[in-house]
């Protein structure tokens, strides 16, 4: 009986361990650590850094934008890493997607500031952090709770058809995603150049002049989260029911 107690110890997995593709078993520390989840902890100090500087130190507004743009940067470059050392991980797309959602909440409730002045502005942007949060959470659970990802064709089968050309077409996709959070970034700029008078007049120009082309991009990714998270409302009330009639 002794015997078949070890035997069973020996044969148990380690849940601290699990198998990758190759059949190589890797622990949870080790995935921590693998080099995509690095390069977002990264990401998470240079937010981090960058919203505390805008916050309390406006002044250095230059070196707050630089540290944001490089977190934000730094999300091209980990999925790219995830792929060349096949170190894909849940762990890593849930540390993507949570930087990524603080990182804009975080730089829309500095512009809440930056403007405040009106009540307008900061209306706008507390709308636009409930309508993040909602279509984004939404959609995550809407897609979790029938086991497919977020981005996947199948995963939005049956969503409105804007949402689907949005994960669906990568350069739809991406033109959303980089102009809606330089618009955020150049609106932060702009807000603390005007403090200067005349002393930054061309670059404030230049800034217009990129708002107007990453501006439409910020437009349309609200309509396209609009439709998120309405279709994902949709999709789960649509999986209640047939669970229902089951």
């Amino acid at each position: 009986r002794k015997r078949e107690q070890k035997q069973k110890r020996t044969q148990t997995p380690n849940p601290r361990k699990m198998l990758t593709n190759n059949g190589e078993s890797k622990s949870a520390m080790q995935v921590l650590l693998y080099v995509p989840n690095l390069i977002g902890y990264a990401r998470v100090v240079c937010t981090i850094c960058s919203l505390v500087i805008m916050t309390l130190f406006p002044e250095n507004w230059e070196l707050a934008t630089i540290l944001y743009i490089a977190s934000f940067v730094g999300d091209l470059f980990d999925g790219a890493a995830a792929r060349f050392f096949n170190q894909c991980s849940e762990f890593g797309g849930l540390l993507d997607m949570v930087t990524d959602r603080c990182s804009t909440l975080g730089l829309l409730h500095v512009l809440s500031f930056e403007y405040g002045d009106d009540p307008n502005y900061r209306i706008l942007f507390l709308l636009l952090i409930i309508l993040d949060v909602s279509s984004h959470w939404c959609q995550m659970f809407s897609t979790c709770s029938m086991q497919q990802h977020h981005k996947s064709n199948t995963g939005n089968g049956g969503r409105f058809f804007l949402v689907r050309w949005y994960y669906k077409n990568y350069y739809f996709f991406g033109y959303c995603c980089v102009g809606t959070e330089f618009t955020y970034i150049v609106l932060y700029m702009m807000s603390r150049l005007a403090l200067g008078g005349n002393k930054y007049a061309s670059l404030s120009i230049l800034l217009r002049n990129v708002l107007m082309c990453v501006g439409p991009a910020c437009i349309v990714k609200q309509i396209v989260n609009i439709f998120q998270l309405l279709s994902a409302c949709y999709a789960v009330a649509e999986n209640d029911a047939k669970t229902k009639s089951q």
